[in-house]
């Protein structure tokens, strides 16, 4: 049965003295039983030391780590019950995969009869049987996440920790292990946290996900809020390929809002003369001809699902998604529409979004 983790006021400091460094700053989160939580943010955010915390390998400073009701702060971590999978994939170079994948339990005394049983249906859940007996120096990259992964499926843990396993493979490799971590959590319904600073796999893998700056959890929500509701922003520009345009905003027009003396039939949520952000994603811009706000096309990139667009305007430089039939050329002077409903507005001081 999948277990809840509830991280609570978990703090994080490094050196003594005037030399103290605070990495992480009191973090609460729940984790439902059976989520996938996903933790993101650039290097050095402090996402790896929560990782790390979470499996018994770092201390805390301060704050209680509850895995299944029990408090696993102090507990070593062979006595957690977790698995976790490493970037490095930390496998045996000694032993054959079966091994491997088997190690754990025959540490835990597991009857024989039964270890093998399990290796043989988490060889076949990650269609590895014919591997069994291959050492890891006779396997590739994706192969060898493979067998880390069975490694912690054998001993089906009250929870899975996922140290960005990913970032050692190609980036085709990185698409199809993706789907097979997530195909694998559906099956097994375990609770998982998974670090990454790859914003697609947080969105594709993650039930919610936890977005991190500085040792500062930013924003934890579902995909979808983390998108389209960003709270700062911070979380706006880190998310999303190509990033939230952000427009500063300071007047009103007949209309809306006014960008370069161009009124925008927006409804902008602060008041007259208070300086505001509007945010609006590259897909939520349409190029049409009757549009007033006017701008030179400077950049395009055709990506095949896709063509991407920087329009150069009188408030900065504006990205554009586009069909990847449209044709236009640097130096085009194109309109710029804003589909409806797809305004997102930030206070100019704080960055924090404006409901």
């Amino acid at each position: 049965m999948a277990s809840a983790l509830d991280i609570r006021g978990v703090r994080k400091c490094f050196g003594k003295g005037e030399h103290t460094v605070e990495v992480l700053k009191k973090i609460d989160i729940d984790v439902a039983p059976g989520e996938f939580l996903i933790l993101v943010g650039p290097s050095g955010c402090g996402k790896s030391t929560l990782l790390n915390i979470i499996a018994g390998l770092e201390e805390p400073t301060e704050g209680a780590i509850h895995l299944g009701g029990r408090n696993v702060i102090g507990v070593a971590p062979a006595r957690r019950d977790i698995a976790m999978v490493f970037q490095s994939y930390a496998l045996y170079p000694t032993m054959n995969v079966a091994d491997n994948i088997g190690f754990a339990l025959e540490m835990r005394k597991v009857p024989k009869a039964e270890r093998l049983q399990r290796i043989g249906e988490v060889a076949e859940m990650l269609q590895i049987t014919h591997l069994l007996d291959r050492r890891p120096s006779q396997l590739s990259g994706g192969q060898r996440q493979r067998v880390a992964m069975g490694r912690a499926l054998a001993r089906q843990p009250q929870l899975f920790l996922f140290d960005e396993p990913l970032s050692n493979l190609d980036a085709k490799l990185r698409v199809e292990m993706r789907a097979e971590i997530k195909r694998l959590h559906q099956a097994s319904g375990i609770t998982s946290v998974y670090v990454t600073h790859d914003q697609i796999e947080a969105m594709t893998l993650g039930s919610r996900i936890a977005v991190m700056k500085g040792g500062v959890l930013q924003q934890l929500g579902t995909p979808d809020d983390i998108y389209n509701r960003p709270a700062n922003t911070y979380v706006a520009t880190f998310i999303g390929s190509p990033t939230m345009n952000l427009i500063d905003v300071t007047g009103r027009g007949a209309h809306g809002v006014s960008l370069a003396g161009v009124d925008l039939p927006l409804d902008c949520p602060v008041g007259e003369g208070v300086a505001a952000t509007l945010g609006l994603r590259p897909e939520h811009l349409v190029i049409r001809d009757d549009a007033t706000w006017r701008g030179e096309v400077s950049v395009v990139e055709p990506t095949g699902a896709d063509t991407f667009v920087v329009v150069r305007t009188g408030v900065g430089d504006v990205s554009v998604r586009l069909p990847p039939q449209e044709r236009l050329q640097p130096g085009d002077r194109v309109g710029l529409a804003v589909q409806a409903g797809h305004s997102v507005w930030f206070a100019k001081d704080s960055g924090q979004r404006i409901a």
